[in-house]
């Protein structure tokens, strides 16, 4: 099986849970909700619910048990089988030491950016930065929050990461502005 088309970024915080203990899907969902993990992941409860589905036709996952409560609809539970806690570790592996290039949206953006007024872009440029300020406001809040909850750094490496990777992009970008208001950097395209 190719691991990496089953365990979608969803399907390993999926394995993840479940690696921590038995759940149902919706429990699942509620709990990468309180977790942020929507910042890293896109979540959908019925994305969830297939992600899991495929997991168990997989064999990464079993149901361990189908229980109601009063007029809800009926949940099933499962648990993460060896042949999953594997596959996790390995795709975490995979993942962690190679580097992949995602094709995101902002570097094709600034390589085609000298198509607008210079002007423009450096006033786009200094809005995503405030953006990116306001994200580092709201790292800096969750590290004091989960510091005060006395949560191992293990568990959040992530938001370490994050926020450091958004201090080096207001950084840059601010490098860039600079470049473009001194002149380093032409907007005028010469003729040869």
């Amino acid at each position: 099986m190719a691991e990496s088309r089953i365990l979608t970024p969803l399907a390993v915080a999926a394995l993840a849970l479940l690696a921590e203990g038995p759940s149902h899907p919706y429990e699942m969902y509620q709990t990468l909700m309180l977790r942020s993990e929507d910042r890293l992941v896109k979540v959908r409860p019925g994305s969830l619910y297939h992600t899991v589905d495929r997991l168990a036709r997989h064999g990464l996952v079993r149901v361990t048990g189908t229980e109601r409560e009063g007029n809800r609809p009926e949940r099933t539970t499962y648990a993460i089988t060896e042949e999953g806690t594997l596959a996790l570790g390995e795709r975490i592996a995979e993942i962690i030491g190679t580097p992949v290039n995602e094709y995101p949206e902002f570097p094709l953006a600034l390589g085609e950016a000298h198509n607008l007024p210079v002007e423009t872009v450096v006033a786009l440029l200094r809005k995503r930065i405030g953006l990116i300020r306001a994200d580092i406001a709201a790292y800096d809040e969750g590290i004091r929050t989960i510091r005060a909850k006395s949560v191992p750094a293990m568990y959040w490496v992530d938001v370490r990461y994050q926020r450091a990777m958004a201090e080096a992009d207001v950084a840059t970008l601010e490098a860039l502005i600079d470049d473009l208001e001194s002149g380093a950097i032409s907007w005028v395209e010469e003729k040869h």
